[in-house]
């Protein structure tokens, strides 16, 4: 539930607000403390998150539609979302404390929103056509890759798919493949290594330009 919840950027206070509970069942749910709730308990939350992402323009459904409709396994994408306006790309390299290794005249440019992936398991799992779901609403977003060993790898799997995203953000290694660097120039996508301590900080702080 804490997964669903943050994904869709709503607050404990905000969802038991709607579901007329305290905040504390809530938390309580999350850290375990009662047992599992049943199918209308998961049903109403469900709604729930929806009816909020409604008043709020529904941006994260729409975010997930094409990712929902691919089946795509929920584990693979650690977060996603819209921008509420344009963001520039440095104020994504500043949220995830990054350093721009390719490209970095191309920073400046507009990014509309971004996908936080889990590297590992989108090599192994995803097809071709789901990788391009990865891109959500558009594709002038971040794509952002944790767990990276060396870089190479997302850097392959995107020329190979053959469609370009603002910017490639890489979370995990101490420096970055030159095969993956080189690939970067030639695509002329920005390639940015971020040094952020924990993928958890990277996505509130990236939650933060959603707002």
């Amino acid at each position: 539930m804490k997964k669903w919840r943050e994904m869709f950027g709503v607050s404990q206070s905000q969802l038991a607000e709607h579901l007329n509970v305290s905040s504390s069942v809530i938390s309580d749910y999350e850290k375990g403390r009662r047992r599992s709730p049943g199918a209308n308990t998961i049903k109403k939350f469900v709604e729930t998150l929806i009816r909020i992402d409604e008043e709020q323009g529904g941006q994260v459904i729409r975010a997930f539609s094409k990712m929902l409709a691919s089946e795509i396994p929920t584990d693979v994408i650690l977060d996603m979302r819209e921008f509420t306006r344009p963001r520039n790309g440095r104020e994504i390299c500043d949220a995830v404390e990054g350093v721009v290794l390719a490209n970095e005249d191309l920073v400046d440019k507009s990014i509309y929103g971004y996908t936080v992936i889990d590297s590992i398991k989108a090599i192994l799992k995803l097809s071709s056509d789901e990788f391009i779901r990865l891109y959500g609403w558009t594709t002038e977003r971040a794509l952002i890759f944790t767990g990276v060993s060396h870089g190479r790898s997302p850097m392959v799997a995107i020329r190979v798919k053959g469609i370009k995203p603002s910017m490639v953000v890489l979370h995990g290694p101490q420096e970055v493949d030159n095969v993956g660097v080189t690939l970067a120039k030639l695509e002329r996508i920005p390639l940015v290594l971020s040094r952020i301590s924990s993928v958890q900080e990277m996505i509130k702080n990236l939650r933060r330009l959603g707002t």
